[in-house]
């Protein structure tokens, strides 16, 4: 791989976090719940709102940075800590983006349904560029993969296990903080968890010939 197209790689990796915080950000305006893995992150922005949702996720990516870590040790790469920056930059473009979509009114549920759909494309649509950049991976699927290397599992059963999980500790936290009642999680949660991986499916298979081209290419 030359350098020219690791630039481009990256490159596109940037403009993936973008979609996909940006996707985040339509989701969580349409007040319905978040996509499972933002889902901690989205309860603790509820509970302690001082801390922004972008903020907040950076804190829950790191966590996972930190759990690969101690899950890998010496297997760990150390290119692997470039999931911090990427991890920040989510984090700011989620913030920018939720800034971005405040001002659109949503008062009835088809709005807000309407909300979901297309945050889940959004997102869709940027996870898919991260998979054909295939550069360094977020830090949620990397560490579904520490975790899948470590126990010997399949990465896909494994990955479904966390999602759950991640939402079965999102609804605890919502059961403690709110006096047992479930804040944040919602419909959009289970459209999110079941649609994502459909529109992401569907996207890289449609743009990931013309991409690669694009990032193989030499400029003549």
């Amino acid at each position: 791989m030359t350098k020219k197209e690791i630039v481009k790689r990256y490159l596109l990796l940037v403009i993936s976090l973008f979609f996909s915080a940006l996707g985040v950000a339509i989701t969580k305006h349409g007040e319905l719940g978040v996509s499972p893995i933002s889902s901690v992150a989205n309860i603790m922005s509820y509970q302690f709102s001082s801390l922004s949702l972008g903020v907040w996720l950076m804190i829950w990516n790191g966590i996972l940075i930190l759990g690969q870590i101690l899950l890998l040790r010496s297997r760990f790469q150390l290119i692997q800590l470039l999931q911090i920056p990427i991890s920040l930059l989510f984090g700011f473009f989620t913030d920018f983006g939720t800034w971005c979509v405040s001002r659109i009114p949503i008062d009835f549920y088809p709005e807000k349904l309407l909300c979901i759909i297309i945050g889940v494309i959004v997102l869709g649509f940027g996870v898919s560029l991260s998979v054909i950049a295939n550069v360094i991976m977020n830090s949620g699927e990397a560490f579904v993969k520490a975790v899948s290397d470590c126990l010997h599992k399949n990465f896909g059963d494994v990955k479904i296990a966390f999602d759950i999980s991640c939402v079965l500790l999102a609804v605890l936290l919502s059961l403690l903080f709110f006096h047992f009642s479930i804040v944040g999680i919602r419909e959009g949660t289970v459209i999110s968890a079941f649609c994502t991986g459909i529109v992401v499916k569907f996207f890289t298979n449609h743009l990931k010939h013309p991409l690669t081209n694009l990032l193989c290419s030499e400029n003549k």
